[in-house]
């Protein structure tokens, strides 16, 4: 039977653990890969501190999902008018539990606590396996966006991978 809570500052060392587990996946990392200092630090940090919501799936104290959602707030718009935005992250699931419907109660999970944190807009960045599910919870895709990265590239990610995403 899985499992769902939300995650406190006792829970560090399995959510910290699952970042790295999933990042290792979803950017196709060799195991022996080594995240920097910097890296495992700030996640660290923005995950005790930072204003955020994250849900682990546990089977028995074993992870076999996570996901995240961050908030933000900007100057209030006509169709934002509290200026609470947040954007869903780092949704995985553990390739045993995968087809089990883990992913979508997180997101579910999620979402809630959005609304209920007053957010009036919920973005993410889908992968091709993701953005079914997603659709199916009624996130569109938008051509709104634009992004201009410190080092000029078309990516903000540090890590020396080749995938499109990196160290998310």
């Amino acid at each position: 039977m899985i499992e769902y809570k939300i995650t406190t500052p006792e829970d560090i060392d399995l959510l910290m653990a699952s970042r790295l587990v999933m990042l290792r996946e979803v950017n196709h990392l060799a195991a022996e890969y080594e995240y920097s200092e910097e890296l495992k630090n700030c996640s660290r940090e923005y995950f005790l501190n930072g204003d955020q919501t994250t849900v682990l799936a546990l089977d028995e104290g074993k992870v076999a999902g996570c996901a995240s959602i961050s908030y933000i707030t900007i100057m209030p718009t006509f169709s934002h008018a509290t200026g609470k935005r947040s954007h869903l992250m780092n949704v995985y699931t553990d390739p045993a539990y995968r087809g089990q419907g883990i992913a979508r109660k997180m997101v579910e999970m999620l979402i809630e606590d959005a609304w209920n944190k007053g957010a009036t807009e919920i973005s993410l960045d889908a992968t091709t396996m993701g953005r079914p599910l997603y659709e199916k919870l009624g996130f569109k895709a938008s051509t709104e966006a634009m992004v201009l990265c410190k080092d000029g590239s078309t990516s903000c990610c540090a890590c020396s991978c080749t995938c499109s995403k990196k160290e998310n």
